[in-house]
This record gives C-alpha cells, structure tokens and sequence, in this order.
C-alpha cells in the first residue's frame, strides 16, 4: 500500500480551487470566510482534498474545491471530480422504496420477508417480536446491532454470499422497533427488497429512475466503469502518513453506501429533493412525487437531544433528532427542520445538511476515510445564515389570516370586540367576556403607551401568527388563532406587552 509523508499536506492544502463565476454573487462574496473554514478544517483532519456545494434556488449556487483528487498525479479536485458518498446513498435506497410503494408493489408496513424469503426462518430474541418491516428497516429499527465499521466493508460481498448470510439468519441485539441503532444491514436487506420486485440489480433501479431522470450522468454505482481521472483516490492518515485504501467493488451491500457522484451531479439531486418543498398545487413532474419526497422527514418515535455538528455545537441550543427515510431528521432553533446525513467510508468521508424551510442545501465530500465534514458544513451554514444569504421562507398570509388580523388592530384601537361580533368561535365569549377585554385591552394599553400597529402579521400556517408591534414603552407580542369551523371564526386573540429591551 502506497504511503506520502505529511510534508505532502501543507502543499496539497495550499492549493485552493474556487469555482463561482457563476455563483450566487452573494454567496461568492464570502469565499475567504469560507476559505478560512474549510482549510483550517481540512488541515486539522488531514485531508487531502474536499468540495463543498451550496444549493439554492434549485441549482448549485456555489461550489469550493480544495486540495488533490489523487497524491501521485496531484490533480486539483473540481466540481467533476467523483466521491463516493457512502452512508449518503441510503437517501436514494429510502426514495427508490418510496417510488415502490407510489408504484403499488408494496406497502411500507409489509413484513420484509415477504420480499426477501430468506429471512422467512429467522429466530427472533422473543416469542411476541414482531416481524421486520420495511419501515423498519428505512428508520433502522429492526432490533439489529449497530454495525459500523463492518458493514462498510461488506460492500464487496458477491450476491450468492449475501444469500447465503441470510438464510443462515442474522442475530438480534433486541426486538424489532424497540428503539433505533442504526445498521448498515438493514439497508443492504432494501437493496435485496428492490431487487426480487424488480427483478434487476438494485443499483439498476436507482440509476434508471433516479439517476439518469435528474441527469446525474457521471453518478452510478460501478466505480471501475468511471475515468481514473475523474476519481478521488480514498486515502486514510496512519502513523503521520497517508496510505491508499484498496477500491472496493460494486456488491451486495451497494443500498447502504456504494453511490460515487460528484459534486455538480450531487447538485442535481439535492435540488430535486429541495424542489418538494413547500406543498403546492401545479404539474409534479419529479421522479418521485412531491408528497411522497416529504415522506422521508417522517422519523420513527425514537427521538434524542441532538448538539449540533458545528464548533462549538455543545454550547449551542441543543435540538431533538430522529431517524427519518435515509436521513436524520433535526428540530433546531434556528434552522427549523433539517434533514442531515454523514458518510463514512473507507478513503472516504461526506456530509449534507438539507435546510427545506431555508430552500438550500449544504454538503461536503472528501477522499479521507471517515473524515467527516460535518463541522465545516455547519460552520459555513452558520456563516452563510449570520450574513443573510440563508434566510427562512416567508410562510403566506391566507385571506383569513388577513382579514382577522385586521380586525385584531381594530380592536385595539377601539378599545372592544365589538368589530368581532358574529365572528367568533363559541368558546371565545366563554374564555373571556366582552366586558373583560375592555377592562384587559385598557390596562395593556395604559402599559405600553402608543403602538404603531402598522407592522404586518408572520404566518405560522393558513390559521395562525404571530405579530409585533412597537410601542411608546415597550413592545407588545400578539397571536391571532383561527379555529376549524366553518365559515372560519376566532378562536383565540392575545396582545402581550413586554418591556423595552
């Protein structure tokens, strides 16, 4: 196995590629910070070469290379230079068997071994465990034990071995759908799902109706097939050097992490899984329907207190994560949903943070074994977040929301209801009498002196938001709540006054 000292780093690190001549102006604006980020981290790691992508808008919006592709030759990496991203197929695996269920040729909640019968005459740890589902296997709770680093190099493994491994039986660390541990294996078993209904190789259903519908060209599965030149040789850092790790061939665990693309064509697909967000009328043209993409931020009842991958992540406010369909799904403070993934591989190591609620995506990929970059993903996306360039999605005021909004401002400026009258629900009079509001709107508004009530409402769906008003004294903080009737009526009103900053 081919070694180079760590003299290489220094140079292999100094060689930046930045390639925005047509990116995002913005976001090309902040190509030093985003510099700084990446090559601090990449020479902390060491690692030999990374590119990073911004989605947004629906195209790669942004794209920074940095450092070789290949130790020997010293080819620069570029927006075409081909990773695999390991982990970060079981996204396609999990929307392949989304595809399958819209296609009616089978249910998620499907006993597994009704498509794989090898595991028909397995031994389960309890007499009253439940069968393997598929949705067991998407939110990898099928009671097996967690299997990294092995089942990364069960890539290989031929088919007939693969049979014969499950017809032998796999041991159980618990029940099915006690709790998630997540196991390479569970998405090998998809792969085998996908390919006895298809009657095809697994990888041929993925690049058939996903990879070539999105024009992912220079993606696939058979990395012996793609251009010496095109590819990131896979190094790991071992006693102050790197070594060339052996390129694994396509085989029976390809579903769990085979997938080598690059970052224009990864592009393409993100912005594909982007576009399903928000829910719309209008053609649905996709690969995969739109309602059906947004199935894969669905996670299972298994939720953690999650700390986010950036520096520093600890002392940040900490979030809940879940597993979704081929993705974490992460409730953060400021983000909103995210949907993340990692990929670790041997020479390899990647990461994607998916923002629906933002329309952007960011994501990272590099030839080091299990560098994962998820800290620099993050610490971009908090830069891109802090300088504006990533801003949430403005939820639509509806005509209701509107319309009672106005009427909120009426009532304060009157001082009563009355501009409520015959539009309230029946529980309205009966949380507060009219009598009250006037006595509650007199006393508040004696608090905060004059408001300018101009400022418009912020939506939180069709039948809620939130408003701020600034005052002579303070600020009041107000929420206007519709309730499912109809026609619509008023459910709840609040004004809450708080004091100057």
């Amino acid at each position: 196995m081919r070694r180079w000292s760590g003299l290489w780093a220094v140079a292999a690190l100094a060689m930046p590629v930045a390639s925005f001549a047509q990116a995002a102006p913005e976001i090309a604006a902040l190509d030093p910070d985003t510099d700084t980020v990446l090559t601090k981290w990449m020479a902390e790691n060491h690692v030999p070469g990374l590119v990073l992508g911004v989605v947004k808008d629906g195209r790669l919006a942004y794209v920074k290379a940095e450092g070789v592709q290949d130790l020997v030759v010293k080819r620069p990496v570029s927006a075409d230079t081909l990773f695999r991203i390991a982990s970060m197929t079981k996204a396609f695996t999990a929307m392949s068997i989304l595809k399958l269920r819209d296609e009616g040729r089978l249910a998620l909640d499907d006993p597994a071994d009704r498509y794989v019968p090898e595991m028909r005459g397995w031994t389960y740890p309890t007499s009253d465990s439940p069968r393997i589902t598929i949705r067991d296997l998407l939110t990898h709770s099928a009671g097996f034990v967690t299997d990294d680093p092995w089942g990364d190099r069960q890539t290989v493994l031929s088919q007939t071995a693969f049979t014969a491994m499950l017809r032998a039986g796999i041991p159980f660390t618990r029940a099915p759908e006690m709790r998630h541990e997540y196991a390479n294996l569970g998405y090998a078993i998809l792969g085998r799902v996908i390919a006895n209904i298809t009657k095809a190789p697994y990888r041929a259903y993925v690049e058939q109706r996903l990879l070539t519908p999105l024009g992912m060209s220079a993606s696939g599965f058979d990395v012996f097939a793609h251009p010496k030149e095109k590819r990131a040789v896979g190094y790991r850092w071992e006693n102050e050097a790197w070594a060339e790790e052996p390129t694994m061939k396509d085989g029976a665990f390809n579903a769990m992490g085979g997938l080598e693309v690059s970052a224009t064509d990864y592009a393409k697909w993100l912005g594909f899984v982007l576009s399903a967000w928000p829910p719309r009328d209008g053609a649905d043209t996709g690969p995969v329907k739109r309602g059906s993409v947004r199935q894969i931020m669905r996670g299972v009842n298994n939720a953690a207190v999650f700390h986010r991958y950036a520096t520093d992540g600890d002392k940040q406010c900490p979030g809940t994560v879940s597993y979704g369909m081929g993705w974490r799904v992460i409730g953060d403070c400021d983000y909103g949903v995210v949907l993340a993934h990692g990929g670790g591989y041997p020479g390899y190591g990647s990461h994607v943070m998916l923002l629906p609620e933002y329309g952007a995506a960011l994501f990272a990929l590099t030839n080091k074994t299990y560098a994962g970059p998820s800290q620099a993903v993050w610490d971009v996306a908090a830069l891109l977040r802090a300088k504006g360039v990533l801003a949430r999605r403005v939820e639509p005021i509806s005509a209701d929301l509107a319309s009672f909004y106005s009427a909120a401002q009426t009532v304060w400026a009157a001082g009563t209801i009355d501009a409520l009258q015959g539009r309230v629900a029946m529980n309205f009079p009966m949380d507060r009498t009219a009598a009250n509001w006037a006595k509650v709107l007199a006393e508040t508004k004696a608090k905060s002196g004059a408001c300018d009530t101009a400022a418009p409402i912020m939506a939180e769906g069709a039948m809620s938001g939130a408003f701020t008003w600034t005052c002579e004294k303070g600020r009041i903080k107000g929420t206007v709540l519709l309730a499912p009737t109809k026609p619509i009526t008023l459910q709840s009103l609040a004004f809450a006054f708080g004091g100057k900053d």
